[in-house]
């Protein structure tokens, strides 16, 4: 098992009361794989990252109302999770908040703090409805833990349909950063061709190992808007471009996830979560995802369904999510004490006999 860079990447989170997660304490390294039956609670970890970007960006509350209520937050609901707690360390650094529901339907911050090993807590607030963690402590401790959180990116592409937003036409200005569901592509290829073309050529190179056809992008701005971009692109030896909607979903997944991977290290986010990213994949695609992410410099947090997928990792990497009486626990396997069982068999084929855990259970 990989360690996790101390201040930058989170190596430890405490959660109690998060939808199925009624308590979770968990030691986080560099690569960590999620697996586990429908329903058990993968995507309601990957969740809580979604979470804590809205809470940053001081959208709590309509994160909580876009959900229905807290009751859709708490463990069962407010009868019976009174408070949504959460402690966040990177190495001697954290950041800790308790959530209380309130009449009106909002949560509310009981506390809120930092955390520093040689000073214990310092606690920036109480009683407000979004967060404070930017007004400052006076000590570096924010600094560190406020980036490293700010730098979490949750991607989900699963919608590949003819009205996702990738395929549509967006703003030729938009590249800061891949949005969580990819729908600034176009835009962020087309800076990566210009401006940083060696990451350009890697990611068209690993696409042709999936989809041999494809030769490469057509970006360019719009001929009826300037300001505009669509994602489009030539067939190997043709000159004719096509839109994205003429790619397989499988294809563009893929796509998607090379270009998350092999972005510059100066776009990675300091950890990158995805939730199945295996998603339409052929197994040799999957394959190549592996390697993506084996070669990615930041931390990963996926979850997935896929033997082939988690056959390519490590006992150690493997993170397991059972789900009993309505709670979910999430266990790190350990490398060791598989040895005797990995002479014979894979991680999957263990998973399949349901050695792991992370199996329908009634």
């Amino acid at each position: 098992m990989t360690g996790t860079n101390s201040d930058k990447q989170l190596s430890r989170i405490v959660l109690k009361g998060f939808k199925s997660i009624a308590k979770c304490d968990l030691e986080l390294s560099k690569l960590n794989v999620l697996i586990g039956a429908n329903g058990a609670g993968k995507s309601n970890f990957i969740g809580f990252f979604r979470m804590v970007g809205q809470l940053l960006e001081q959208n709590l509350q309509v994160f909580v109302s876009r959900q229905g209520s807290p009751d859709a937050l708490l463990h069962f609901g407010r009868k019976t999770t009174e408070q949504l707690e959460f402690q966040l360390y990177f190495g001697n650094n954290g950041y800790f908040a308790t959530l209380e529901p309130t009449q009106d339907n909002r949560l509310m911050f009981a506390e809120e703090s930092f955390w520093w090993n040689m000073s214990g807590e310092r606690e920036i607030g109480k009683g407000h409805f979004e967060t404070k963690a930017f007004v400052g402590t006076g000590t570096r401790i924010d600094e560190y833990v406020l980036s490293a959180m700010q730098q979490w990116r949750v991607y989900h592409f699963h919608d590949t349909s003819d009205s996702a937003y990738i395929k549509q036409p967006h703003g030729i200005n938009d590249n800061a950063y891949l949005r969580s569901d990819a729908r600034n592509l176009a835009s962020f290829l087309y800076l990566l061709r210009d401006s940083y073309p060696a990451s350009y050529q890697r990611i068209v190179k690993t696409i042709r190992l999936v989809a041999p056809f494809f030769g490469d992008f057509h970006l360019r701005p719009s001929p009826q808007n300037k300001e505009v971009i669509e994602l489009e692109w030539f067939e190997g030896g043709q000159d004719i471009p096509f839109k994205a909607h003429l790619l397989s979903d499988g294809t563009l997944r893929f796509i998607c996830l090379a270009t998350v991977f092999l972005q510059p290290e100066d776009f990675q986010p300091k950890t990158i979560l995805v939730d199945e990213p295996e998603l339409g994949l052929h197994p040799y695609a999957i394959t190549i995802l592996a390697s993506l992410i084996h070669s990615a410099k930041r931390q990963v947090i996926v979850s997935t369904q896929s033997v082939e997928l988690l056959n390519e990792f490590d006992a150690n990497d493997v993170i397991v999510v059972n789900r009993d009486d309505g709670k979910s626990s999430l266990r790190r396997l350990n490398q060791h004490e598989l040895e005797a069982w990995l002479e014979d068999y894979s991680l999957g084929e263990l998973w399949k006999k349901n050695v792991l855990g992370g199996r329908p259970s009634r």
